[in-house]
């Protein structure tokens, strides 16, 4: 799968495989870290045709509402070019971060990459 992101990089720019294009963020994601995941989200994005998306937040420690405009931004992109986005992740955070912001529907957790590929979402617990 993917190679595990240099410790000193906070973002790690898309990568490919399949037809889907993942993007992996770790650390904190506030106001002050957010511009590399949002460059990192739109770089995925370029090309034309559709836009498989897949967003690691595995790594994230702390995440806030900084992250909803982004994803929600992709997310109509993709959705646009028939395509979508999924949030692979674990953390209570981030979904009370979703269920806040009115898109946990949206944005359900995948426990990995390969079940975001899939459409199995994680089951609640």
């Amino acid at each position: 799968m993917c190679a595990h992101p240099d410790p000193r990089e906070p973002f790690r720019t898309s990568e490919l495989f399949d037809e889907c294009r993942m993007v992996q963020a770790r650390g904190e994601l506030d106001p002050t870290t957010v511009a590399p995941l949002v460059q990192s989200l739109e770089d995925a994005r370029t090309g034309r045709g559709r836009v498989f998306l897949i967003v690691d937040f595995r790594e994230v420690t702390f995440a806030d509402g900084s992250i909803l405009g982004p994803l929600c931004e992709a997310w109509e992109d993709c959705r646009a070019r028939q395509g979508w986005v999924r949030v692979v992740h674990s953390s209570l955070g981030i979904d009370l971060v979703l269920l806040g912001g009115g898109m946990l529907g949206r944005f359900p957790a995948y426990a990995t990459a390969q079940d975001a590929w899939r459409g199995t979402p994680a089951t609640a617990g």
